[in-house]
């Protein structure tokens, strides 16, 4: 059984616009897929229902079985973990341990063990010096880690993350990519614009544009065709471009 399926699912915004037609989605457990399309494609309305922060005007979603209802909507968040582009919208209380331990008291343990649990999860990302900082003078690269480790220590079964290299350095960068790749017994759907980060971490493209599953497929068959790509508003990741350059500038 998939971990997510997702059938039929559309959805129009008060306006008129047609954000998703008739999506159709099945992701295994432990899958690691990149939704990549231009601006406005929908990516982040389909984010939106998978989440539960909206529901199915039509269509169907269900994690392990269980369909997305208001009735069930608490249980499925508890079981998805999103990584916000802003971490500030994420980041919010007085040091970094008592963010990390915020999402973990939501799971029933007491206000000691949420605070072990998360200097835990904060020294096995090389966090914990970081503990007693306010969020707010932390760099945008510990913050990224930060949002992380609070994810990550209330273990979800699926981990959302929404343009992961956003604002980082090229440090930061490759760190991200190896914590992505360490995940291997999670499910993560990763939302970007990075072509070369989805082309390095991914192993399955779902391409979005105007609503609709413009591809789905092996990432570096999907992220190579430069037709598909320029055809939905992108272009080839920058190490193909190189790859593809006869006569580079001198």
């Amino acid at each position: 059984m998939p971990i997510i399926s997702i059938e039929q699912l559309s959805f129009t915004y008060p306006d008129g616009t047609r954000a998703l037609d008739s999506i159709t989605l099945h992701i295994d457990r432990n899958e690691t897929i990149g939704i990549a399309g231009p601006n406005g494609a929908g990516k982040t309305t389909l984010i939106n229902h998978l989440c539960g922060y909206t529901l199915p005007q039509s269509g169907k979603i269900s994690l392990m079985g269980t369909s997305l209802t208001k009735e069930t909507v608490d249980i499925i968040r508890k079981k998805i973990g999103v990584v916000f582009q802003n971490t500030d919208d994420q980041l919010f209380m007085p040091s970094v341990v008592d963010d990390v331990a915020f999402g973990v008291r939501s799971s029933g343990l007491s206000a000691r063990e949420a605070h072990e649990s998360a200097i835990k999860k904060l020294q096995e990302l090389g966090l914990d010096h970081l503990a007693k900082k306010p969020p707010f003078h932390l760099s945008q690269g510990q913050k990224r880690f930060v949002a992380f480790a609070g994810i990550l220590a209330m273990q979800p079964q699926v981990i959302i993350m929404d343009e992961p290299t956003a604002d980082l350095d090229p440090r930061h960068r490759r760190t991200t990519m190896e914590l992505i790749r360490s995940l291997s017994d999670t499910t993560r759907l990763i939302v970007s614009h990075d072509l070369d980060f989805l082309w390095e971490t991914c192993g399955r493209i779902v391409l979005i544009n105007e609503g609709a599953i413009a591809a789905d497929g092996p990432a570096h068959d999907v992220l190579a065709d430069e037709s598909l790509l320029r055809e939905n508003g992108l272009e080839l990741p920058l190490q193909l471009q190189g790859k593809n350059n006869r006569n580079p500038p001198v």
